[in-house]
């Protein structure tokens, strides 16, 4: 399993060079002189060259490539240049309202996504398997924004049970954190166990058709353990790739929810650096979502070698 994390860990590396490559550009990629863009329209040449000196855009392109990651390294991401806060310290101030906010629709999406697909394979062709296959193709067919509206209108204004906006920090209260992030949440998870309940699915019907299985069952073991202990670890290797990649379905989604319901987590504050042309601030989340989402990638590989010990030796 050590050889197993050291491999990924090194596949990470040209990654994380491409990346860091990519966001770099920005500050090259902008039309124009980038100094003059990011002073503003009616900035005076001292304000212009004054902003170019503290972006260091007057020293070579290497030079400033290598300035970058070697700050980046250290923890150092820049300075916003509208609110002359710490990148790094704006990130993880919000971090903690987007990683609520995603992971625990991650989580929600299991515990709906499992049980369908688990059902929808063994009632394969019947009513419930028809039921839940037009549920997780609804899920699927509707934008989160549109769903999270429907969840606001029906569960916050016409029944006030659940806050409509904002975030409470699971330090201060866990339950107001609950409470606020209960809508977020499903509004979130919904696609994601969708897709989850569709390929569970898939994957069961294709385990369960194996010799082993006919096997168990001809010797009288009970249903429910046929699939527990023999077809469902099998038929989960599809379902852990799926849930790696909705990891960072919802580290993207999550741009959308905060604005709907009015979190300020990472996401807000990329819209907001977006809007404002603050590029230290959209290469800082683009460098800190990278790293979360290699992060969960390593995690799902782990996956794989717990559950297939053939991965571990490749």
């Amino acid at each position: 399993m050590l050889q197993l994390i050291i491999r990924r860990i090194l596949i990470m590396i040209p990654v994380l060079f491409l990346v860091s490559l990519m966001v770099f550009s920005l500050v090259l990629l902008v039309p124009g002189d980038p100094a003059v863009t990011l002073a503003g329209e009616n900035a005076t040449e001292e304000q212009i060259e004054a902003t170019r000196e503290r972006l260091g855009l007057n020293d070579p392109v290497i030079e400033q490539y290598g300035r970058w990651v070697s700050d980046a390294l250290h923890g150092d991401l820049g300075t916003s240049l509208f609110s002359s806060q710490e990148v790094t310290s704006a990130i993880t101030q919000r971090m903690p309202a987007t990683l609520s906010l995603a992971f625990g629709a991650i989580v929600l999406s299991l515990f709906i996504g499992i049980p369908a697909g688990i059902l929808s394979a063994i009632f394969r062709g019947r009513w419930p398997d028809r039921l839940l296959g037009l549920g997780a193709a609804s899920a699927l067919a509707m934008p989160s924004y549109f769903v999270g509206m429907l969840l606001i209108l029906f569960f916050a204004i016409w029944n006030p049970i659940f806050p409509a906006t904002s975030f409470v920090p699971f330090s201060e209260d866990p339950v107001e954190w609950a409470k606020h992030l209960v809508l977020p949440w499903v509004t979130l998870a919904l696609a994601s166990a969708a897709v989850i309940t569709r390929q569970l699915r898939s994957s069961l019907i294709g385990v369960l058709g194996q010799d082993y299985v006919r096997t168990a069952r001809a010797k009288g073991m009970r249903g429910r353990s046929v699939i527990l202990k023999h077809a469902s670890k099998n038929a989960a290797i599809p379902v852990v790739t799926v849930v790696g990649t909705q990891v960072a379905f919802a580290l993207g989604g999550s741009v959308i929810i905060e604005q709907v319901f009015g979190i300020a987590g990472v996401g807000q504050l990329a819209i907001t650096a977006v809007q404002k042309r603050d590029l230290p601030v959209i290469q800082g989340v683009v460098v800190m979502s990278t790293l979360l989402v290699l992060f969960c990638n390593l995690l799902v590989d782990l996956a794989y070698g717990y559950l297939n010990p053939k991965v571990r030796v490749r």
